[in-house]
């Protein structure tokens, strides 16, 4: 319900999404069903369909927009062909037994340095188990590497780290089976004790991010994590939990060599392990690249893990490339500037707006490179109140004020302001057409979204309407509550992204026509996380989250009442970071419920139906008022050798579409 085919939990992102209205790319209707108990996850998974939404079809109201384009140029691209699927890894063992996955893309050349590009403040953290923004969380999953994948052409879970895993006939059962002869970058073994350490310690305890527990299990039933031998490890449930092995792509193995020391210290000692002050030399890990080098707020540079555990068809170890730098920029449009001045060699997803769609399209020809449209995103660009109503046990003081309090959680309230807000002027004005409206926490990309929940229009009669229902009175153009309260806001996004800006420019300018004055100010990023998850001192936001085309479960830590990242009401935790509910409204207790029953199966008739049942509770009581969501549209110099961008093979960017950066190579040798 908030998470990119596939990336196992919800994270904030930084950048705008973009979406095209020219050609959509459907997964509706076609269930990428979780493996069938007793099975291993090479056999028997359902493949999910990627179907081009044809003239004759209906088309979800998400993708329709009442106004004509007006964006300036040529139209961002019509939706890309995807490569050829390659087919299933294959297993290479050389002659000391040593179990390699063979790279499925062409031969390339080794040596070379791929140049990218962030906007922003750069990563918050390089401890892959303690990120919550998704910037931090994609540097991990450049060097570090988790049991299983997502096969980027089926949405198949297909074994990364593993040799093979399979799934007991009960559903209770699933076993990781290593491949031999895997290595840290330091050289050590990589082993069952790292599986173990990594699950049954830092996630099950909640070292660090403690929504990771949130996306493998429900609370009353986190697996038994078990040590067979040095390769084989099991997790048994009380219960079947099917949405495991499509969320455990996310969840990355954390070398116990290395951590445990640091854990025997506390978690005190845990979060400030690996930051950004932390020196290169000490990172272990076991994917394609190593942090080698950080120059805060200007450069992130990489090194090639000579231990990587995959091959090409020649045998060779991969990965091809020497090094990748990462140059932080403070604004957007300086992303674009780098590339079209060849700066830099890719503009991946949420790079590029709709306003550089046109100046794009007509610079690929004379500057080499190719845009690229991969269909609708799953993530989501939305305005939240502060719905909390608790105090702060350290001040004793309320976090919302109770005059506020009331406002934001009167769901008339949030519908009338929801009424307000004109999506498709959003989308065509200020995303330039390259975007779609949002009404619900499902994007059109999701196998799972409800597409008979009407979208919502922009009415202000109706939301003047509902507001009257709810007591509230206009005088002289300012409204009031029935208290004699002025009715204003403070509301907030991180500085910085020009799109988010303008659409709370265009959210205070609506309002303001109900009566409601909002004070609009963007917060650096940091700044803005710390209010939402630590603090909570704020009153409303605009905010982007990822999300997720296979397993609305993956959500979980934004839509469970107890969620870690429930953000329109966060209830903080303990000292060891549980979190218990005394307080939660009828319908979210409905929705923990869906999101449970749909986990809890392995029947694809239950699942649908409650996790649809779900998001129709979320469009009813408008927790989220969501906007718009975005396309994948990328940008990529033509002389990178084996980049094949599809739907399904998207992740947290830096790594982003580059699903097999291991082989990934310049074609120029540079």
């Amino acid at each position: 319900m908030a998470q990119m085919a596939h990336r196992g939990k919800a994270l904030y992102t930084v950048f705008w999404a973009a979406s095209s209205l020219f050609l959509s790319l459907s997964l509706s209707g076609c269930i990428m069903a979780p493996p069938k108990p007793g099975s291993k996850i090479s056999d028997v998974l359902k493949v999910a369909e990627l179907k081009e939404s044809s003239k004759n079809s209906q088309e979800s109201p998400q993708s329709q927009s009442k106004e004509p384009s007006k964006s300036d140029g040529k139209p961002a691209p019509g939706l890309s062909e995807l490569p050829a699927d390659p087919g299933p890894f294959k297993l290479i063992v050389d002659k000391e037994g040593r179990e390699f996955w063979q790279a499925r893309g062409e031969l390339g050349k080794f040596g070379g340095t791929l140049r990218l590009s962030s906007f922003g403040d750069g990563p918050k953290t390089f401890n892959a188990w303690d990120a919550s923004d998704v910037e931090s969380h994609g540097i991990g999953l450049m060097q570090f590497d988790s049991l299983v994948d997502i096969d980027p052409w089926t949405g198949k879970t297909t074994p990364k780290l593993c040799k093979e895993v399979t799934v007991s006939p009960d559903g209770k059962v699933v076993t990781f089976k290593l491949r031999k002869g895997l290595l840290w970058s330091d050289g050590k073994p990589i082993t069952a004790d790292d599986i173990v350490f990594t699950f049954d310690k830092l996630v099950k305890d909640n070292w660090g991010e403690g929504s990771n527990r949130d996306t493998i299990s429900i609370p009353s039933d986190y697996p038994t994590i078990a040590k067979v031998d040095d390769l084989t490890a099991t997790f048994t449930f009380k219960k079947p939990f099917s949405p495991l092995l499509l969320n455990l792509n996310a969840l990355m193995l954390a070398p116990k060599h290395v951590m445990e020391p640091v854990t025997k210290k506390g978690k005190a000692a845990f979060r400030p392990f690996w930051n950004i002050n932390c020196d290169p030399k000490t990172i272990v890990g076991s994917g394609p690249f190593i942090l080698s080098s950080y120059i805060p707020s200007q450069r992130v540079e990489f090194r090639r893990n000579p231990n990587y555990h995959m091959v090409d068809s020649q045998g060779r170890r991969l990965p091809y490339l020497d090094k990748i730098v990462i140059s932080i920029v403070k604004e957007q449009p300086q992303m674009i500037l780098k590339f079209l001045g060849k700066e830099v060699d890719l503009l991946d997803i949420r790079s590029v707006r709709g306003m550089d769609a046109a100046v794009l399209r007509n610079k690929e020809k004379e500057l080499g490179f190719t845009l690229r449209n991969l269909g609708p995103d799953d993530g989501t660009v939305f305005l939240m109140f502060n719905m909390n109503q608790r105090k702060n046990p350290k001040t004793g003081k309320y976090y919302v004020d109770p005059i506020k309090q009331e406002w934001f959680n009167s769901t008339k309230f949030r519908w009338a302001v929801s009424h307000a807000i004109d999506r498709n002027s959003v989308v065509n004005n200020i995303l330039r057409s390259v975007g779609f409206p949002l009404s619900t926490c499902q994007t059109t990309a999701s196998a799972y979204h409800n597409s008979e929940l009407k979208p919502i229009e922009c009415d202000l009669e109706k939301s003047k309407a509902l507001l009257k229902e709810d007591g509230f009175v206009l005088k002289n153009n300012e409204l009031f509550d029935k208290k004699g309260n002025r009715v204003e806001f403070d509301l907030m996004t991180n500085a910085g992204n020009t799109i988010r800006d303008a659409v709370c420019i265009h959210i205070k300018e609506q309002l303001r026509q109900l009566g409601i004055k909002v004070n609009y100010q963007p917060v650096e990023f940091n700044a803005m996380l710390n209010r939402t998850h630590t603090s909570l001192d704020w009153q409303a936001i605009m905010l982007g989250l990822s999300g997720s085309r296979l397993e609305p479960y993956s959500g979980a830590n934004i839509w469970k009442s107890d969620g870690r990242m429930h953000e329109f009401d966060q209830r903080t935790g303990d000292e060891n970071g549980n979190i218990k509910v005394t307080d939660a409204r009828p319908w979210e207790l409905e929705i923990d419920k869906c999101l449970d029953q749909a986990a809890g199966s392995y029947d694809e008739k239950v699942r649908t139906e409650n996790y649809r049942k779900a998001e129709t509770l979320a469009y009813e009581n408008q927790p989220f008022i969501y906007i718009y969501s975005g396309a994948l549209l990328t940008a990529a110099s033509n002389k990178i050798g084996n980049y094949k961008p599809t739907p399904l093979g998207t992740y947290y960017t830096p790594k982003g579409t580059m699903h097999n950066l291991e082989e990934i190579y310049l074609k120029e040798g540079q």
